[in-house]
């Protein structure tokens, strides 16, 4: 029964790896999350067999029953606009749950070495190292719980958007060395105390909490992929914990995506790794802001469609706003119009636009948009220049000039889709406030910048029947 349990393992990673890879282009993404589901179905289902859960296959039914019940029903309900907050409380989960593994595996350790003590009767053993790596485990994966949970705040509106006080850093720090310190004492004692257990728990989900709390803007997506690392490193030390493959090997696999991943939205913010994970989190520069001069001039629909409607080239720049109008729809239906004017019509976008990565991407293929229309940052900034209409919906701080030219802005230094040197500028918006940063947008006050008003989705619509009309 041993091997059959671990060739079941094997295929399952092998399953995970190539729906992984698939999962890394559009075209077969939706296959790629078969093969994973497949391989987690298989991995299920064979643990079912594991000779150390004899007897406790109802509890595994009832819990997957819920668990699997909380998920579908979610998953269906779910908006496109709350995608953001549901990966990150789901990827909350899964660190809480190794961190939960690391806890029973702790407790048992506790409690063997009380009963030998009391009783001089045999304790189950585990090696200074396999106790190491359940506490980084637990560390990890408390941490990611707790760090989760307040981004779930965050995006869902439930929490202030940042949160900071005097020496926060400092603050942090501390706590962290505590942590430290009381995991370090579980390792190398052999009868670690149940207070000592639950004051490395609390302090870990205190850090991981601490980490969230002044985040905002631009950071959610470095920090979304940032936790889910955490979550797949957690599982994979639990994993070895356990020795159990399955879990050493999706949480490898999961572990180095968001690692990558977390690399990759740290370069499109222009900051390195140490400062992300160290220091970086909330920073506003190097002082305030300079203070934007000039007004913004509104425009009608009807002149917009006329100005898109006559171009030679426009380019689209999705942004959280197109998210929150669910107007992905009306868009592609007018870029097909303006198609059938003869106007060349490109999507522009930039790598941390909305509140995840890849969350336009999402959008835009929902919507029906061709890949091959899609255009990242680095491949599409130099077409600018040549563009007639750049048209924003719902993106900020990607678009914002302040970037490039003001020192004291706490976007400076990051790579912006360079809108501002078209020749037109369309910005549709709901109002004049900020974004979810809080920082002013140069580019709405610039000369060759026009602000449409109103709820993406409407003005859209009547972008469509202005368009029909010429």
């Amino acid at each position: 029964m041993g091997v059959v349990i671990e060739l079941s393992y094997f295929l399952t990673a092998i399953l995970f790896i190539l729906g992984l890879k698939r999962m890394s282009h559009p075209t077969t993404a939706r296959s790629g999350i078969w093969w994973a589901g497949g391989g987690m179905v298989l991995a299920t289902v064979v643990s079912f067999m594991h000779p150390e859960i004899a007897g406790n296959q109802l509890l595994m039914v009832v819990a997957i029953l819920i668990g699997g019940g909380i998920a579908w029903y979610t998953g269906k309900r779910v908006a496109m606009t709350d995608m953001p907050q549901m990966i990150a409380i789901y990827n909350g989960m899964g660190g809480g749950a190794a961190g939960a593994i690391a806890a029973v595996e702790l407790v048992k350790l506790s409690s063997a070495a009380a009963v030998v003590a009391e009783a001089a009767e045999p304790a189950v053993h585990h090696s200074t190292f396999v106790v190491f790596l359940a506490v980084l485990g637990a560390m990890i994966g408390t941490v990611s719980f707790s760090g989760s949970c307040v981004a779930y705040a965050k995006l869902q509106g439930l929490m202030k958007k940042v949160i900071r006080f005097p020496n926060q850093q400092k603050v942090n720090m501390a706590v962290f060395a505590l942590m430290v310190l009381f995991g370090l004492l579980i390792i190398f004692s052999s009868h670690p105390q149940i207070g000592v257990i639950l004051l490395f728990f609390l302090l870990a989900l205190a850090f991981g909490a601490m980490m969230a709390v002044p985040i905002g803007g631009a950071d959610m997506p470095v920090v979304i992929s940032l936790f889910n690392a955490f979550t797949g490193l957690a599982v994979a030390f639990e994993g070895f914990v356990l020795q159990n493959s399955a879990l050493i090997i999706a949480g490898t696999v999961v572990g180095a995506a968001g690692t990558l991943l977390t690399q990759l939205m740290a370069k499109a913010m222009n900051r390195p790794i140490s400062n992300v994970l160290f220091s970086g989190f909330g920073d506003t520069g190097g002082g305030p802001a300079e203070e934007v001069t000039g007004s913004m001039k509104a425009m009608e629909p009807m002149d917009a469609a006329v100005m898109m409607s006559y171009a030679s080239k426009v380019v689209i720049v999705p942004g959280y706003g197109l998210a929150v109008a669910q107007a992905q729809h009306k868009i592609w239906e007018m870029t097909e119009l303006l198609e059938e004017r003869g106007v060349e019509v490109k999507f522009a976008i930039h790598p941390v636009a909305g509140r995840m990565p890849g969350h336009m991407n999402v959008l835009l293929a929902e919507a029906g948009v061709p890949y091959d229309k899609i255009y990242d940052l680095e491949e599409i900034n130099s077409d600018f220049a040549n563009t007639d209409v750049a048209l924003v919906i719902g993106a900020n701080d990607v678009v914002n000039p302040s970037a490039k030219s003001d020192k004291s802005s706490p976007i400076y230094g990051m790579p912006i889709l360079d809108v501002d040197e078209a020749k037109n500028v369309l910005v549709i918006k709901r109002g004049q406030g900020t974004g979810f940063s809080g920082i002013e947008n140069k580019l709405f006050f610039l000369e060759n910048t026009s602000m449409v008003y109103g709820d993406g989705q409407k003005v859209a619509a009547e972008l469509i029947q202005h368009i029909k009309t010429l």
